[in-house]
């Protein structure tokens, strides 16, 4: 197949600035448990390819499920490219890559797991959700897990063959008194091991012990507060509101953005330092090279509260006259690559916790996350649970906590950073239709101040 790839690309290269053939084969799980029910259970082999092309700064792209039929394909994306191509193709030059890598599992691989140990596994967590209490209306719990292998060959010369495994769960349940509904979730993920999605019972007892107790707790009362966020909420937050605005292409497309995301801005305190990168083993957004054969790195996206760097392909790299970053990637065969977030955290700090709170007359500490969304630079989340926080110590729980926000002012508006650390590997990124990409997201506590807390209205 590597002589067959590289004889395509030896026969149409001349004809376009650049040539990339991607060969893919897949095999999933997917299992979802709703209520009583089972909503999904299946196992999927795929098999596919993917063609682009660029010529004069014009793209063209197909996916395809025909291998047979390669041929024609590439001569179809490379008459599209010719077609809408009326510029200049940039490209930041990379290194070359022959390559074949695997990156390795460390314990069970979960293809070698019969389907119905899998669902297995998913009944006991259910039933665990169930029996929490009998408020508990519904339940929801869904396994999923991929094994891709692919081959790249490019017309610059990389031939690279790459290979991966990952798995994810998530649980929720919702309880219900009256009109009060609450719920609980947790998410996991995994690339090392199928043995890391079982022993889950506490975590998975957890999240419906919270969304019973939360049924009796008190609103937030709406305010803006100096908020205390634990290091789930700041991966979340640091992923979101902050590294989607890092991925270049949503730069170099708007004018304003560069603007505001210009290099040597002050964003934050002096000892804030945001990263991204594939290059640290073992996380969820991990790998060694990315969808366009560039090695994966580890890129300082803000050093010391300075914007010093941003995330790239080769193409945003080429047209902004940066560095690629190795952030280019893609779902599966039938998307093209897209600048796309890896593993993004804040680094650890000097504060001890408890610390954190110090000096907080009235304030609200935030942990977990329920959901959330972002527009552009503002952003809203839910937590998974709250507290106030009273003369600088945790006092009363209480539920309904959305936390909001513009990114750029609530980054100035950090007043801490935790010396605490914790890596999530619960992400599945959304992006031009290509959702649930595998990322990781760490950081420490954070208290920042001025912070929109949603919740009941004081009267």
């Amino acid at each position: 197949m590597n002589n067959l790839l590289a004889d395509l690309i030896s026969r149409y290269r001349s004809q376009v600035d650049y040539l990339a053939i991607r060969l893919e084969a897949a095999q999933t799980t997917d299992i979802l448990l709703r209520g009583h029910k089972i909503e999904t259970l299946s196992e999927a082999i795929s098999l596919g390819g993917q063609v682009r092309a660029c010529h004069r700064g014009g793209w063209g792209f197909t996916s395809f499920n025909r291998f047979s039929d390669i041929a024609e394909r590439i001569e179809e994306v490379i008459s599209a490219a010719r077609i809408v191509g009326d510029d200049e193709t940039l490209l930041a030059p990379v290194t070359p890559i022959q390559d074949t890598c695997v990156l390795p599992l460390t314990g069970t691989d979960p293809r070698q797991i019969p389907l119905a140990d899998k669902k297995a596994l998913c009944d006991r967590y259910a039933q665990i959700l169930r029996s929490v209490d009998p408020r508990i209306a519904t339940i929801s719990v869904r396994y999923g897990d991929s094994a891709q292998q692919i081959m790249l060959a490019t017309s610059d010369g990389t031939l690279l063959e790459q290979s991966w495994v990952d798995m994810e769960m998530r649980f929720a349940a919702t309880a219900r008194d009256g009109e009060t509904v609450q719920t609980g979730r947790e998410t996991t993920g995994s690339r090392k091991a199928y043995e890391d999605l079982m022993g889950l019972e506490g975590q998975v007892h957890a999240a419906a012990q919270r969304a019973v107790h939360s049924l009796a707790l008190p609103p937030v009362q709406g305010n803006t507060y100096t908020v205390v966020i634990d290091p789930i909420l700041t991966g979340l937050f640091v992923h979101e509101a902050f590294g989607h605005l890092s991925e270049a292409d949503m730069a170099y497309e708007n004018p304003d953005l560069l603007e505001v995301m210009s290099m040597g801005r002050q964003f934050g305190p002096s000892d804030l330092q945001i990263f991204d990168g594939a290059d640290p083993a073992g996380h969820r957004g991990s790998y060694l090279y990315d969808d366009e054969g560039t090695l994966a790195t580890t890129t300082q996206l803000i050093q010391d509260g300075v914007l010093i760097g941003r995330l790239h392909s080769r193409e945003t790299a080429g047209k902004l006259n940066e560095a690629p970053t190795g952030n280019a990637r893609c779902l599966d065969y039938r998307y093209p690559p897209l600048v796309r977030m890896t593993n993004t955290w804040i680094e650890r700090g000097k504060t001890p916790v408890n610390e954190l709170f110090s000096g907080i007359q009235e304030g609200v500490y935030a942990r977990n996350w329920l959901g959330g969304m972002t527009n552009g630079e503002m952003f809203t989340f839910s937590a998974g649970e709250a507290w106030m926080i009273r003369q600088g110590q945790i006092a009363e729980p209480v539920r309904d906590v959305t936390l909001s926000g513009n990114v750029f002012t609530t980054l100035a508006d950090i007043e801490a950073i935790g010396d605490d650390f914790f890596w999530d590997e619960s992400g599945g990124c959304g992006k031009g239709g290509q959702n649930g990409l595998p990322v990781g997201c760490g950081g420490p506590s954070l208290r920042l101040r001025n912070v929109v807390v949603g919740g009941e209205a004081n009267t």
